[in-house]
């Protein structure tokens, strides 16, 4: 049977599924994990202009926590406990060629969990990046930024300090938080439930979006929910006393040479 078919099927036997499960079902669970930790697979992709969530491997996710055990993990300063697999993250042990290979920049103290995928070029500073995250090429995740589980981020964004990208792991069938291609998420902002920002956006610091923010566009006079078009320029603000975010431009070259990528952090 396919990955996909064995998921399915033990998904709709979920309860039933423990450490003592058959090990197909184990294999096919590391195997989803796997994929998604080399980039081989990704929960969600694009696909004729429309995000699709490839459900089966959000279920391998949330499968893998009951056929793992816990367990403990002593450090010089501290000590862990946590499910098996997720335990040690997913550099613990590289070596020096296994880095170069990776391709990209990562600092101490950024817990980057197994099953996700960082892609060639970024920077990770001190950061955190859950399981089925996918983070893109050239990428930046500044200090003590957050990508939550699943959620995908695109090839040069800047994901600016203290910010926080949601995770959106259940009910299996949700779509991710997405961000697209060169987009520049301000400092102290949060995009959660499944919001997608398009490709070129630039958020300014402090935009809080999920479902039901309202999105005001300035120029229209348009309100949207969910969805940031692509080359917004947006900002906090308020509607009819309540918090919404603005629309105020499209992006242009004033505002792109802020908000650029530097490129020398690659080198």
């Amino acid at each position: 049977m396919s990955l996909e078919k064995i998921i399915n099927i033990a998904w709709e036997n979920k309860d039933q599924v423990n450490q003592n499960s058959d090990q197909a079902l184990k294999d096919a669970i590391n195997k989803v994990i796997s994929d998604l930790d080399s980039g081989k697979s990704r929960v969600a992709e694009k696909i004729n202009g429309e995000w699709k969530t490839h459900q089966y491997l959000k279920k391998a996710i949330m499968l893998s926590f009951r056929i793992y055990p816990m367990e403990n993990l002593s450090g010089p300063y501290s000590s862990w406990y946590d499910k098996a697999h997720l335990l040690k993250g997913k550099t613990a042990g590289w070596t020096k060629e296994q880095h170069e290979a990776a391709g990209f920049r990562m600092t101490p103290n950024s817990p980057v969990r197994p099953g996700s995928f960082i892609g060639k070029n970024a920077v990770l500073m001190p950061c955190y990046v859950n399981i089925g995250a996918y983070i893109g090429d050239g990428t930046m995740m500044d200090t003590f930024s957050r990508a939550g589980s699943c959620c995908q981020i695109g090839e040069n964004c800047h994901i600016s300090a203290g910010s926080g990208i949601g995770g959106v792991l259940e009910p299996a069938q949700a779509l991710p938080t997405i961000i697209e291609d060169n987009v520049f998420v301000g400092a102290m902002s949060e995009v959660v439930e499944g919001v997608i920002v398009e490709k070129g956006s630039v958020l300014s610091m402090g935009c809080y979006i999920g479902q039901s923010t309202k999105i005001i566009n300035r120029s229209s006079g348009e309100i949207a929910k969910g969805r940031i078009p692509p080359y917004s320029v947006v900002v906090p603000g308020t509607y009819k006393d309540l918090y919404a975010v603005h629309i105020i431009k499209t992006v242009d070259e004033k505002t792109r040479s802020k908000t650029s990528i530097n490129d020398l952090l690659r080198e």
